[in-house]
């Protein structure tokens, strides 16, 4: 009878004794309620995800490593870099320190894998992790991130709605990656070649980007038409797809 609330209940339980469910019910949640603080709780769920996926992160980049080594484009350019830096002459070493093959293959496949780290920018969901872009960095720096957005949004309003400026291919890329309603790293992902079409078409504007848009779209239902998977689909939801009604004799 030390804690005021628990003292509270024995008042009231010598008050009013017939309701015995009632005290039975205040006893036993107040023994079995968790002692723990709910903030721990929630900081060691968030440190817990934090560590899951910035490990998961990194084997995912890992397979993009390995991926790209088995592709002979990269692994000759690699190969030959590790050359001209005489990279992989050190590994052929002779006398004491001659090593078997297995070691020999093992070290040059590391150097190579070292070289493509270095030369290949990975973006999209295979990048590199950043410590900054994990779940509690996230939450600590979600403050300085909508200062900056705030910020971000003023500027834009004073130079292209006030002033009216005309915008520049970061801009223009930027709005082009709001209609497609993609991520940044999955606009990231996409070949040089295709930003470069999508300013020569002036996508930005909202009228090119609509017509773009139905071609996409036409285009892909062509692709879906002559695609001999999609046709046995649409065969199979003619004859034997939903709404049809068979009995099947054993």
């Amino acid at each position: 009878l030390q804690d005021e609330e628990t003292r509270k209940d024995y008042d009231y339980m010598l008050d009013h004794p017939e309701e015995y469910y009632r005290h039975y019910y205040h006893y036993y949640s107040r023994r079995l309620a968790p002692k723990v603080d709910v903030r721990i709780v929630i900081l060691v769920t968030v440190c817990a995800i934090s560590v899951f996926q910035f490990f998961s992160w990194w084997s995912s980049y890992n397979e993009a490593i390995n991926y790209l080594a088995t592709v002979p484009k990269y692994r000759i350019q690699a190969t030959e870099i590790a050359r001209q830096q005489g990279l992989l002459n050190k590994t052929k070493e002779k006398g004491k320190n001659r090593r078997s093959k297995e070691e020999i293959r093992e070290e040059e496949e590391e150097i190579i894998k070292d070289i493509i780290k270095n030369k290949i920018d990975i973006k999209g969901g295979y990048q590199k992790p950043k410590i900054y872009d994990i779940l509690l960095f996230q939450i600590l720096l979600f403050p300085f991130y909508l200062c900056k957005y705030i910020a971000w949004s003023c500027w834009w309003i004073y130079c292209f709605r006030i002033k009216g400026q005309e915008y520049g291919v970061e801009e223009k890329l930027y709005i082009i990656r709001r209609y497609m309603k993609m991520s940044q790293s999955q606009f990231d992902s996409l070949e040089d070649h295709q930003k470069e079409t999508f300013l020569e078409r002036q996508l930005w504007v909202r009228e090119n980007y609509e017509v773009y848009k139905r071609e996409q779209e036409e285009e892909l239902k062509k692709k879906m038409a002559m695609d001999p998977r999609w046709k046995r689909y649409r065969r199979w939801m003619k004859n034997e797809g939903p709404g049809r009604l068979t009995f099947i004799d054993d």
